[in-house]
């Protein structure tokens, strides 16, 4: 049998996606023991057991300051400018990538400057946001909607233009109109390619958050990690990286349950 048409059940494929996973938990443990066999004081490779120790005053023992269990309330803060971020960049994505792609004229005036915008590396704009919205939340969720929506928006435009233009002419042809071809037409098949955009821009998301809570932030996932990294704390960096990786696979993974349930014709050849 070829390699290229074997393909694994899904009790086989989630067994072969946790080999890697488990072979690099066990190098670093091997590692660790390794550095604390020599140095039990390393602060570099911590042993599980201090992780766990350091996660555990976090988790479970309020702040003496602000009376707060640091992780969830770090957790709370870091997902809500997410989340506001990722819902505002969206819903400019479904409603400027449709006018975009349906109309030729809106895309012919504003298409150049969707790109000029789209390669404009948004890190270099944090200076500017935070003086020109103060060192708040809006800065910070401003950072996330300018870094993710562009992409979004050329990419459902571009899907929406490269939808047959026989759907266009048939359409109106059956009476539509513009906003009927828009609706009836565009949108149905921009969704799905919506929710994959938004699976796509999880990453870039999470690094312009972390990026501007490092900056300007008291509280936050990634104000946390730069806070404790002035004292090598690894038992604390490591848990927190983990932790963010585990939020970004979980939102992923429900991203694919809401694309297969709303969807589900866009997944009927077994994508």
């Amino acid at each position: 049998m070829r390699w290229v048409n074997r393909k694994p059940g899904k009790s086989g494929a989630l067994l072969l996606g946790a080999l890697p996973l488990a072979g690099l938990a066990l190098a670093y443990i091997v590692a660790a023991a390794a550095r604390h066999a020599d140095n039990p004081a390393d602060k570099i490779l911590p042993l599980p057991g201090g992780m766990a120790e350091a996660m555990a005053l976090l988790l479970f023992t309020p702040d003496p300051m602000s009376g707060e269990l640091l992780f969830w309330a770090d957790t709370l803060a870091s997902l809500s400018r997410l989340g506001m971020g990722l819902g505002i960049a969206t819903l400019a994505a479904l409603l400027v990538g449709l006018v975009i792609g349906v109309l030729p004229m809106i895309r012919a005036t504003f298409g150049p400057l969707l790109t000029t915008l789209a390669v404009i590396p948004p890190i270099a704009l944090l200076p500017i946001l935070f003086i020109a919205f103060g060192l708040g939340e809006v800065a910070k969720v401003a950072l996330i909607v300018i870094g993710v929506a562009p992409f979004m928006i050329r990419d459902v435009a571009g899907h929406v233009t490269a939808l047959p233009r026989e759907q266009v002419v048939k359409a109106l042809t059956l009476g539509a109109n513009s906003w009927g071809v828009m609706l009836r037409v565009a949108l149905p098949q921009a969704l799905p390619r919506l929710i994959e955009g938004l699976r796509l821009s999880l990453g870039p998301a999470w690094v312009f958050l972390i990026s501007a809570e490092a900056i300007a932030a008291d509280v936050g996932l990634g104000y946390r990690i730069f806070l404790v990294r002035r004292y090598l704390a690894m038992d604390v960096i490591l848990p927190y990286v983990a932790w963010i990786a585990l939020l970004a696979v979980v939102m992923d993974f429900a991203l694919v349950l809401l694309s297969r349930r709303l969807c589900g014709w866009a997944h009927a050849g077994g994508r």
